[in-house]
Parts: structure tokens; sequence; C-alpha cells
């Protein structure tokens, strides 16, 4: 299996797992397709860096998933907060930390499980 192969999975478990969540906690005033759409945006946005930019800085791997994570949860609340400018930021970032919590903390289940995502 390749890189991008690794990738493309882990991309689908965090964009499922952040689907799942996040659109249920954004702004609901705003209709359903577009939180739904937002999530997606902000996952296509973030994700790609997280494994194909931070792996890069010569970090090892603590320090590089520590990186890696603030900017997917940074990038994605600021995303949540221009998409939604009526949602209080403390919101967006609440939203984002808690998706990108459930992701991360499925990744590193099915890591220690010893499981290819």
């Amino acid at each position: 299996m390749t890189y991008v192969d690794l990738w493309a999975r882990a991309f689908l478990l965090t964009l499922g797992s952040e689907l799942a969540l996040a659109p249920w906690l954004l702004d609901s005033s705003e209709p359903r397709r577009r939180r739904i759409a937002a999530v997606a945006a902000a996952n296509v946005l973030s994700h790609p860096a997280v494994w194909f930019v931070f792996p890069e800085l010569g970090l090892t791997y603590t320090p590089m998933l520590i990186v890696a994570e603030l900017w997917a949860f940074g990038s994605e609340a600021l995303l949540y907060r221009l998409v939604f400018p009526t949602q209080p930021w403390r919101q967006a970032i609440a939203v984002s930390a808690l998706a990108n919590a459930l992701s991360l903390g499925l990744g590193l289940v099915l890591r220690g499980a010893g499981l290819t995502i």
C-alpha cells in the first residue's frame, strides 16, 4: 500500500468522523447542507497538509503530530468562523476541537491496535 493510499484511508476516516459530529454543532440557523459542506471543505483544506507537509519538516513523530493537529484545529476553526460569521468564535473553536479530537482519537486507537486505517 502506498503512502497516498494510506492518506486516502485516513482522509476518509477523518472526513467520516468529523461529518458525523461537526455539522450538528455548527450554527443551527444555517442549512444543514451548508454546514456539511463547510466541514467537508475544512477537511479538504487541512488534511493534505497534515499528511504531506508536516511530515517533511524534519520533526520527530510526536512534535510533528502536535504541530500538524494544531494546524488542523486552527485552520478549521478559522474556516468555520469565516463561513458562519454570526457564530461566536468560541463555538467555532469548540466544534473544531471536538471534531479533531474525535478523528485523531479514532486514528490513534486504530494505529495502536495495529490496524492500517
